[in-house]
This record gives C-alpha cells, sequence and structure tokens, in this order.
C-alpha cells in the first residue's frame, strides 16, 4: 500500500539511464547488490565517520599543537567549525548506509526497529575504526609537532604529568578528565550536550517536520555539533562514541595502556549511547505524531528511495535468472542476437 501511495504518478529516472557505464561496473554492481551489499553500507559508515573525525581532531590538533606560536592558526572557534564541516561532508555516504556516524545513533535506530541489531553491530564496527584510522593519520601528519611537544614537556620535567591530559599531547587525540573535575559534572556534560544532539537529529530525522528539509538536516546536525564543542567542551564532551574509541585505541596504540584514560573512559564512551537512545524514545513519545501529512521534499525522498529498492531488486532477480541460465541457452541467446 505505501509502496503504491509514494510511487504513484511519480516517473523516475534511475542514474543507470542518463549515465554511461562499463560492462565490468554493471556486472560488479550488482554482484556487490546480491554479495556484499551489507560491506558498501559499512564502508560508508568507515568513510563518513572517518571524515568527521578527521575534520574535527585535525581542527583540535592545529589548536594544541601550534608550536611556531603563531596567532590565529586556530581556536576553540575552528575546532567547533571542524566538526561542524565534516559532520556535513560525512553525508556525502549517506544515500549508502543511512547516514548514522555514531555508535549512539546506530542503537537507537535498532532500538526502534528501523534496522537490525545485526546491522547496527556492523554498523558500530565500522564507525570505530573509521575513526581510530582517521586519528592514526592525523598522529602520521603531525609527528613532528608531538615529537616536538614532547621533548619540550620532557625538557621542563612535565611530561608524566601532562601526557594523559587534556593539554597534553595524548588529549589532542583521547578526552581526557580536566584536573579538578568530578565524575558527575563530567557525566552530567556529557549526557545533556548528547541528549540534545540525539533530540535534533531525531527531529530532522522526522520526515512530517515541516520545518526542516532532508536537505538542510545535515547542517542543522551540525550546528548543533558545533554548538557543543563551542559551549561545553571545556567541561570535557565527547559527543559521538566512535570517535572516543577510535580516538582512545590509537592512543593506546601509541603509548600503551596508561592513554586508556580509567573510569572516565566509560563515561564518555557509554554516556553518548545511554543519551542518544533516550532521546530517540523521549522524541518517538512525546513529540511524534504519526497522523501529520509528510512533507513534499520527504515524500519525495521516501518516493525515489522505494523506486530505488524496486530497480535494484529487479537487477537482482535479472542477475539471480542469468546465472540460471545454462550455457547452451547463452549461446542460443548470444546467436539470435547477432542475426
Amino acid at each position: 500500500m505505501l509502496r503504491s501511495r509514494l510511487s504513484r504518478e511519480r516517473d523516475f529516472i534511475h542514474l543507470a539511464d542518463v549515465k554511461p557505464r562499463l560492462n565490468a561496473q554493471i556486472v560488479w554492481e550488482r554482484r556487490r547488490r546480491r554479495n556484499v551489499h551489507w560491506l558498501a553500507e559499512c564502508a560508508a559508515e568507515f568513510v563518513g565517520t572517518f571524515i568527521y573525525v578527521f575534520a574535527g581532531i585535525g581542527s583540535a590538533a592545529a589548536f594544541r599543537l601550534n608550536t611556531s606560536n603563531a596567532e590565529g592558526l586556530s581556536s576553540v572557534l575552528q575546532i567547533g567549525i571542524g566538526y561542524a564541516i565534516g559532520v556535513v561532508l560525512a553525508f556525502v555516504t549517506q544515500p549508502t548506509s543511512g547516514g548514522h556516524y555514531n555508535p549512539g545513533v546506530s542503537i537507537a535506530f535498532a532500538i526502534m526497529r528501523r534496522i537490525s541489531p545485526q546491522k547496527a553491530l556492523r554498523y558500530i564496527v565500522a564507525q570505530i575504526l573509521g575513526a581510530y584510522c582517521a586519528c592514526l593519520l592525523i598522529y602520521v601528519q603531525y609527528g613532528d609537532a608531538i615529537k616536538q611537544v614532547e621533548a619540550e614537556l620532557s625538557a621542563a620535567g612535565t611530561l608524566a604529568s601532562t601526557l594523559f591530559t587534556p593539554s597534553g599531547p595524548a588529549g589532542v587525540f583521547a578526552i581526557y578528565l580536566a584536573p579538578g573535575t568530578s565524575f558527575g559534572r563530567v557525566f552530567l556534560n556529557e549526557f545533556v550536550c548528547d541528549f540534545v544532539i540525539g533530540l535534533v537529529i531525531w527531529a530532522v530525522d522526522d520526515p512530517s517536520n515541516h520545518n526542516v528539509s532532508p536537505v538542510a538536516a545535515p547542517w542543522i546536525i551540525a550546528f548543533v555539533f558545533a554548538l557543543m564543542v563551542w559551549s561545553y567542551s571545556s567541561v570535557g564532551v565527547a559527543t559521538n562514541t566512535a570517535r572516543d574509541i577510535g580516538a582512545r585505541l590509537m592512543a593506546i596504540t601509541i603509548w600503551g595502556l596508561e592513554a586508556g584514560g580509567g573510569p572516565y573512559a566509560a563515561i564518555t564512551a557509554l554516556t553518548n549511547i545511554l543519551a542518544t537512545s533516550l532521546a530517540a524514545v523521549f522524541y518517538e513519545l512525546v513529540f511524534a505524531d504519526y497522523s501529520r501529512v509528510l512533507t513534499p521534499a520527504s515524500a519525495d525522498l521516501l518516493a525515489a528511495q522505494v523506486a530505488y529498492n524496486e530497480h535494484a531488486s529487479r537487477t537482482v532477480a535479472v542477475t539471480e535468472l542469468e546465472r540460471d541460465v545454462s550455457p547452451d541457452d547463452k549461446a542460443i541467446e548470444q546467436t539470435l542476437e547477432r542475426v
């Protein structure tokens, strides 16, 4: 019923209708859909999370590793903008996977039965790997600056006491408890920030929200991420479990288990999942109204997704049929085509 209503009176033009492809591309696309579509989805989550972390932590590295002492090289403002741009750019892979880029979002989608638990688990692994690889690459790119800072701290006799703090080299990547800050306060800070982010994500994903078009959604999510960095990063906020775990694993890879962060690591890693999931449930119970009418843009987007699924299913079915055709039948078909 839904498929027919969404597809009614719509004449969709598929990319295959207007863009020529090599035969090898056609064969690969069919096989990818049939056999390894899950891998393409994971690759999309990996790349999207990589871009987000690469942009955000790259900005943080420029700020904290300013060994040249150049004025205006970076600031908390720029770090927030870096994360925001990273969020927007990450959405280049959204058509393939849905654009989660955050374990909290994937788990919330699984709780609301929008994706299967198995898919959520695959996404989470891909997201953490994406963040890990982004941090590792940033470490290589800033390797000379990091070594210089470590040498200066070592000469001053403060390397051991500074390395695993927000102002230390490892603090560029992993988030550590600021001196004098209590666990209760950082938990509250993380929970509130992540709850607000989760609420905004769920609101802009609501196809009946007439104040937000699908095109504007990535920008609104980006703005709320930037806001949390600008306003609450001094207390300590991760905002993304993949960003936190991936960066922490990278720090452990470079500096050893001591870089793990202790009990604070559990707060930054798990609070995001709790807050995001509760935000999703809260929105569905309090704000969602399934009697609302879809926005025209959302209806078009959903109709296009339905048309894509139908087109992809037909393509896979044709591939299965071709695979079942015997070599003799194929030879006859080729002969008839030549005639």
